[in-house]
């Protein structure tokens, strides 16, 4: 059997863990070993990686850029190198992350999908996450030319039948994912596959040049838009599963730009024409809004200078300077806020996920030691109790979102601090007074609750001046939720 020709080809930056673990699944990978060649592109890296790759895998070609060229600049210069090859030199490119683990049998099938559609140019992996294994994070994903965003396919529907089993079972199985999916395909077309897991023809690759200039995000995106429009089809596969983290374990923070910014740049090549740029642009103003709005102005400056950047033409690397970062739960909890004597009632808002966060024994350790702290939780609205924490007191939320705001009006100025998720924000609770924290599977911040003046001043001064659509109806609509 003829096995075609294929470079694998890795961006990492600091991800010396994943990366080993990514390399010892592709090891592996049911496929000719003699048919691979893997293409390490390391972005300046501060760990060991580049030393402990070179001896541990000393057949795998490492490219070091002298910068941090993140995933953009990364993959270009892996493109750029395939590029330079003799023509036939490798039939195809497979695009990695590096903290990504690949199934055994993920690029056969890719393999397999593409040699049976030639109308088609990439084919991508469907992606489970790597901390809930038996979920899957997306099949492939259309693009809103309307709106400018992605629809994830299948975004956290779960498989049950995998809940319990072990990475190593998981990444040894071979099935299909629309066994689980009621009238389902083992493949679909699709706008977009995800760089996490693509496989490109690497004459269409050649032919579609490199990527646009966006340092990360979107750049993969515009990519997919890009050769689709040169008359390809792009084909999500069933068959291949690959596990990613989720979106869960990380906190939107500096990346807020990126999204903004180069969200913008897809929509004006590949969205909608007419007014459906202006109104991508006011639904990230209504983002920033939404973030002064519970207290994380630094994220909503964020998103305005990523409108501002993308109206000045400005792309690539940007240095941004946030007043404090996201801190990691585990490493210093003697820094949280807890032990405060001025934190004497505190607040849980139910999307809070204790367990996954680590915060359950922390608190609990806490509690032990002071006794006088009181701690609240809110029940799921219609009064559903989330058991998380021992002995824990419940504050019913009601149905209804009136009666449930008559509540929230009289918890007002009762807590020193309360806990948001990260993921899952109740704009509210970030208006009944006392510090606020925020919470995702593995970071937090702490931030004050807004200043309504502060709040006018920067609606006036910056979202206002840059609304696309004037007029009271402008007005009215940048008020409204999202």
């Amino acid at each position: 059997m003829k096995f075609p020709k294929i470079l694998i080809i890795i961006v990492t930056w600091n991800k010396e863990k994943y990366l080993l673990n990514l390399l010892a699944s592709l090891k592996t990978l049911v496929y000719d070993k003699n048919s691979l060649d893997i293409l390490l592109v390391d972005n300046a890296s501060t760990d060991t990686t580049v030393l402990n790759v070179a001896r541990d895998y000393p057949e795998i070609k490492i490219l070091c850029n002298k910068e941090n060229l993140g995933g953009t600049g990364g993959f270009n210069t892996g493109l750029q190198w395939a590029s330079e090859q003799p023509d036939a030199t490798y039939d195809y490119l497979w695009l990695l992350d590096n903290d990504v683990l690949v199934n055994k049998y993920a690029l056969s099938e890719l393999v397999t999908l593409l040699e049976g559609n030639r109308d088609a140019a990439i084919a991508g992996s469907s992606m489970m996450q790597l901390d809930y294994p038996w979920r899957i994070n997306e099949i492939g994903s259309y693009y809103s030319k309307r709106k400018g965003t992605l629809i994830f396919n299948f975004h956290c529907v779960t498989v049950d039948l995998w809940k319990g089993c072990n990475m190593d079972y998981l990444l040894d199985l071979q099935c299909d994912l629309s066994d689980f999916i009621p009238d389902f395909r083992s493949y679909i077309d699709v706008d977009y596959v995800a760089a996490a897991s693509m496989l490109v023809r690497a004459d269409i690759a050649k032919r579609a040049g490199l990527w646009n200039d966006f340092f990360i995000h979107f750049d993969d995106v515009e990519w997919c838009l890009r050769i689709a429009r040169m008359g390809y089809r792009v084909l999500a596969s069933c068959k291949s599963l690959i596990w990613h983290m989720s979106a869960a374990a990380k906190v939107p923070t500096w990346v807020l730009y990126y999204d903004t910014r180069n969200t913008l740049y897809v929509m004006k090549k590949h969205g909608k024409q007419g007014f459906a740029l202006k109104r991508a642009i006011n639904y990230e103003l209504k983002r920033a809004f939404y973030y002064a709005l519970i207290g994380r102005m630094e994220l909503a400056r964020l998103i305005i200078s990523g409108v501002d950047d993308f109206n000045n033409g400005i792309t690539g690397k940007k240095s941004i300077q946030l007043p404090s970062m996201p801190n990691h739960l585990e490493q210093n909890p003697s820094e949280l806020p807890f032990m405060d004597p001025n934190i004497r009632r505190v607040l849980v808002a139910w999307p809070v996920n204790m367990y996954a966060t680590g915060l359950q024994k922390i608190l609990v350790r806490t509690a032990m030691q002071r006794p006088e702290l009181e701690i609240d939780f809110l029940t799921k609205p219609g009064g559903l109790e989330i058991y998380q924490f021992p002995r824990s007191n419940f504050i019913e939320m009601p149905a209804k979102k009136f009666c449930r705001y008559i509540t929230y009006w009289r918890l007002r100025n009762r807590y020193d601090l309360i806990l948001q998720s990260e993921h899952e924000r109740i704009i509210v609770l970030s208006w009944l007074g006392g510090k606020l924290m925020f919470l995702s599977n593995t970071n937090y911040c702490i931030r004050n609750s807004p200043d309504f003046f502060k709040l006018l001043i920067f609606y006036f001064k910056e979202i206002l001046k840059r609304w696309e659509i004037k007029g009271i109806i402008g007005m009215i609509k940048n008020l409204l939720p999202l």
